[in-house]
């Protein structure tokens, strides 16, 4: 693992923009792996501002993204597809068809679980870009004692949806069940890029990056990828 601390958040959003951005200007029809969640929006941001300089072009990018909850539309403010949309693809030239979230609105879940896997076999993530949950949890992979290596429907644990019930009305919105890459379809990425910020992140960070690799904590088999790359803020990265 490749793991570089910043002393802000600033610098560190600006790098990780940056290294997207040389990867899709050595490989123009680049595919990524795109989160959702508070971390990566600075890096969008950026992303979103060098591209109105014209330093780079996603005219012929491909993005998959992490994940979706179930039961949540598109024209949801809270579903992933509108926040992708609010914070990136609605300010950037990637074509709207070949921008793909799992569809947690499918009649057939377990057909849309088998269809992204289709669609993302055909085209290898370059960059997958991961946060990380307070319990390791990536994707929405959370910790168990068996995890799952395709896209597949998933029961959020209570701290995740603890975690997320600030973006809804009440706790009673904050959906149960989401649609989720699984933890071999993000294994199986070029190079993965996990953001952590902020000290409450600490604790999970050391146990992730540090401490054996288990399945009780999803994030800790990145230390298995050969080309994890791990971008800290200086409170994220204090335990190391």
């Amino acid at each position: 693992m490749n793991i570089r601390m910043f002393d802000s958040r600033e610098e560190l959003d600006a790098f990780a923009a940056q290294f997207f951005i040389d990867k899709i200007n050595r490989k123009p029809q680049a595919t990524l792996g795109l989160a959702t969640g508070s971390t990566p929006i600075g890096i969008y941001e950026n992303l979103v501002e060098r591209y109105r300089k014209g330093d780079v072009s996603f005219s012929q990018v491909t993005t998959f993204n992490l994940d979706e909850y179930v039961g949540v539309p598109a024209s949801n403010e809270q579903s992933y597809a509108y926040f992708m949309k609010n914070n990136l693809f609605g300010h950037i030239d990637l074509p709207v068809d070949r921008a793909f979230l799992p569809n947690g609105m499918a009649d057939d879940l377990q057909a849309e679980c088998a269809h992204y896997d289709g669609m993302m076999a055909g085209q290898p993530i370059d960059i997958q870009l991961l946060g990380i949950g307070h319990n390791g949890h990536i994707g929405f992979n959370e910790p168990d004692e068996a995890l799952q290596g395709g896209t597949h429907v998933v029961t959020l644990k209570q701290e995740t949806r603890d975690a997320n019930a600030r973006f809804f009305a009440s706790m009673d919105d904050v959906p149960k069940l989401a649609i989720t890459m699984g933890v071999g379809s993000i294994m199986k990425a070029r190079t993965i890029m996990l953001v952590a910020k902020g000290a409450d992140k600490a604790d999970i960070i050391k146990q992730a990056l540090q401490g054996p690799i288990t399945t009780q904590c999803p994030a800790s088999l990145l230390q298995a990828h050969p080309d994890a790359l791990i971008l800290l803020d200086r409170e994220a990265g204090g335990k190391l």
